[in-house]
């Protein structure tokens, strides 16, 4: 074999050696590269579901129907002694929400649950959750002029520091609570602000 030919087979090895070498690499890194995250959006979508679950689940949406009465229990039945909304969210007449609810909890099975803060949102701004997709209550949520100009930080600190609210995480004794932590929630609602507030479709 001539020396040209010899160079030249070697070159070819050389080269072929060199593919195969960098295409292994290649296969290996794809392997053992962690998976691209989802897009902010796609993260933040996800994200509002879970809030959702948390918004609809008996401890929330009670307090947020879709009519004038409040619901009650578990199983969410509207409210007894035909109590209603009133002008500011605290009841009617002599059927004020603080008549039954004390400043908290009342010992004993089936006794009112209390909060100083206990109410409806005004009737300016329902915030109606009970009915709502998905979808309807993320661009409720959005919209100022359902949730009384809040914005979405101030929403955010509604569910992290309001005391009303976070009596839904702690109800007390019988009564199911809601199916993310309030940190957990919090955490979720950062998420979804974060991605750009996206709504599921």
């Amino acid at each position: 074999m001539s020396a040209r030919k010899a160079n030249h087979r070697r070159s070819f090895y050389f080269w072929l050696s060199a593919v195969c070498g960098l295409s292994l690499l290649a296969i290996a890194t794809l392997h053992a590269a962690p998976r691209t995250p989802k897009s902010d959006a796609n993260s933040s979508r996800e994200a509002f579901l879970q809030i959702y679950k948390v918004f609809t689940s008996p401890r929330c949406q009670n307090c947020h129907p879709a009519g004038d009465s409040p619901l009650q229990g578990d199983d969410s039945h509207v409210h007894l002694q035909y109590v209603k909304r009133g002008k500011d969210g605290r009841g009617v007449y002599g059927m004020r929400c603080d008549t039954c609810h004390q400043s908290a909890n009342l010992p004993g099975a089936n006794m009112p649950p209390g909060n100083p803060k206990w109410s409806l949102p005004a009737p300016e701004t329902k915030m109606v959750f009970v009915g709502r997709t998905p979808a309807e209550l993320c661009r409720q949520l959005k919209d100022p002029k359902q949730t009384g100009g809040r914005s979405l930080a101030q929403l955010l600190e509604h569910v992290s520091s309001d005391e009303l609210v976070g009596w839904g995480w702690d109800p007390g004794t019988g009564r199911a609570l809601p199916p993310l932590s309030r940190a957990d929630t919090v955490t979720q609602m950062k998420i979804w602000i974060d991605g750009g507030a996206a709504c599921p479709q």
